[in-house]
Parts: structure tokens; sequence; C-alpha cells
């Protein structure tokens, strides 16, 4: 293997499924009761939706229902789940990047079945999975490829660049998705999923090989349910890593399907084997997402605070001022329109926000 690549992380990024359940007994979950407070939403214009609990656990209401047809979105830290009374699957069920990196798929199922008991909902056949993301995250100092070292049965393929710098590649689309990307530049510039930097123990050269994989493929290798993924995931890996998509190391044969395969899909192809680490437990990430988050806040007040130390300098006829004065004047402003009901009001609802989920 190259000495300079090395594997940082590997296993499920996301999953989704759809769940058949049916109602015994009308406990927590109410359609009915649930309709009535998204209407509410709805006409009240809150976008961000209300923070309510239904057997247990905190979720966000959605003021509006989802573009496959469901008329409710529940969203928790550890679920989004989409359902509706009368829809079949009657509830889909996303278990998002930081769930699955915390805790184990298996284990996010099960948590989903026995919160749908607690409200009185039983399976009467058994999930299917719908999609599953697999992702392998290595550190690479040197990116040594472009586009024509991979030989790919996928008929559509696109590149990104950013200020002439490659940051993405992508092959295929619908059912089989391969995107190799820049991911310490996708958390900068989109995700904001800094929790991964402790994961990796690193802040710089993390590329991501990523399958994005829906139902058709999955069903081709027998994979119908979360047991059938994780038995059968080795086999499903095998025929991406080694049939549909390989990277070659560029060769002076004009044939590219007899390049030399590069240390990296060699080393991806090893790992197939050690599939059984997929989805361990490994990090709690919202306090690296919430001390980001804290810093970015009080960097945007910093400024702030500079516009008014510039204001009050103006007025007072002063060059400069202390910033221990300035904080001093703003809270007495503050104090002058602070209504303390009004403030544990909306800090209550923005505490709520965070435990469903909401980073």
């Amino acid at each position: 293997m190259d000495s300079t690549l090395k594997l940082l992380l590997q296993g499920i990024d996301t999953l989704q499924c759809a769940y058949y359940l049916h109602q015994e007994h009308n406990r927590e979950l109410n359609f009915v009761d649930l309709l009535q407070q998204r209407e509410e939403l709805r006409q009240s214009g809150q976008r961000g939706g209300k923070a309510i609990s239904i057997g247990g656990v905190n979720f966000l209401l959605s003021p509006h229902g989802t573009g496959s047809g469901y008329p409710f979105l529940l969203t928790s830290e550890n679920f989004k789940i989409e359902c509706g009374e009368f829809n079949k699957p009657s509830f889909f069920v996303t278990f998002p990047s930081h769930a699955l990196w915390r805790e184990s798929a298996s284990l996010l199922h099960q948590r989903f079945l026995s919160w749908a008991s607690s409200v009185g909902f039983v399976p009467h056949q058994p999930e299917r999975v719908s999609r599953v993301d697999f992702a392998f995250d290595y550190s690479l100092p040197v990116i040594d490829f472009d586009e024509d070292c991979f030989v790919s049965r996928a008929h559509k393929d696109s590149q990104y660049r950013d200020q002439g710098k490659i940051q993405t590649f992508t092959f295929g689309q619908g059912d089989i998705v391969l995107r190799i990307y820049d991911k310490v530049a996708e958390i900068e510039q989109q995700s904001d999923k800094v929790w991964f930097f402790e994961l990796w123990g690193q802040k710089e050269n993390v590329w991501r090989i990523e399958w994005q994989l829906r139902k058709n493929i999955l069903r081709q290798f027998q994979i119908l349910t979360l047991k059938d993924l994780l038995k059968n995931r080795g086999d499903l890996l095998r025929y991406l890593f080694e049939e549909h998509t390989t990277l070659r190391l560029r060769d002076s044969d004009g044939n590219r399907s007899r390049w030399p395969i590069h240390p990296l899909w060699t080393d991806l192809q090893a790992r197939i084997g050690e599939l059984d680490q997929l989805g361990i437990n490994r990090i709690d990430g919202k306090n690296a997402v919430l001390e980001e988050r804290m810093m970015r806040y009080a960097i945007s007040m910093y400024g702030y605070l500079k516009a008014v130390a510039a204001v009050y300098c103006v007025q007072k006829d002063l060059e400069d001022v202390p910033i221990e004065y300035i904080l001093r004047h703003v809270a007495i402003l503050m104090h002058g329109f602070h209504e303390p009901i009004e403030w544990r009001s909306e800090v209550g609802k923005r505490i709520s926000e965070i435990e469903s989920g909401v980073w």
C-alpha cells in the first residue's frame, strides 16, 4: 500500500428504510392531533416547525408534508420520520449521518421499532431498505489521478472544480452513484459536519469514496431488509470496487482497462473483508457541532461590537474605546428592551430544536 494514503474511517453514512406498521392501539401518536398541530403551524407561518414529544422522544414537527406524499415529517436526533395514517408503507425513515457514525445501523433500527411499539405500532411485514450510502474516508496528501484514471461501467460522469482545483468526481446516476470528493472542502462549504474532524484526527487532505445505492441494485444482491444488508454488503461492495468502477495508475498502454490498479483501490478492495467494523459506536458529534456554532456566533457578535464601538466613538468624539466598555454599554442597552418571559420562551424553543436534532 502507498504509505501516503491512510484509511481514516469507513461506515454507513446514510440509510433509508420503509416500515410497514399498523396501529394496534392508539397511544401517543394520534394522526388527527398531528394534523391539527401541523395546520396551526402552517397558518401561523412558523417555518421552523414545532417541538413536540411523542413516546418519550423529542421531535420537531414540520409545518408541511413531504415531497414523497407523506402528510407528516417528524425529525429527531436519530430519525427523520415521514408518516401518514393512510400511506403504504406507513413510515419511511431516514437515519442521518451523525446518528449512524455514533451508533450502529442495527441499534438505530431497533430503537425506531421500540419507539413505534411504545406508541402502539407493530410490523405486519419486514422493513425494506431503499437507500444506503457506504463511505470510505482516506487521508490523501497527494491526488495523483484524474478522470481518465477511472474505468467505469457508468454511462454518465462529471467533475466539479473550485478555482481550477478538482474537488469532486461523480460516476453514474439513479441506482448507483459513485462520488470521490474532497470531504474537508465539502464540510467547510456545505455540510458543516465539523465533528468528522474529531473522528479523523485531522482537518486537511481527507477525500471520501462514497457509493450511493438505491433499491434496484440492492434487490439484485438479495438485499431487502437490514439483516440482508449486513449479510450481503460484502458481495455488493466487491462487485462495485472490482467490476463496476476501478481506479487505475496512468500507463503507456492505450487500453486503460489494462492499466495497473491504483494503490487506493487496492487498499479499498482489501478493506471489504473488514466490514464487521462498519457502524460501530464512534462519537457523539453534537458537542463538536455546537462548539463550532458557538464560535461562529461569537465571531459574528464581535463584528457587530466593532460597529457599535465605531458609532460610540463618533458620538463621544473618541479615537478608541476598550471592548470591555462596549460590552457593558451593549448590556445596558439590551436591558432596556429585555423581556424575561419572552427570553425564557425563545431560549426554551431553541433548546427543544437542538434536542430534536436540529443542530
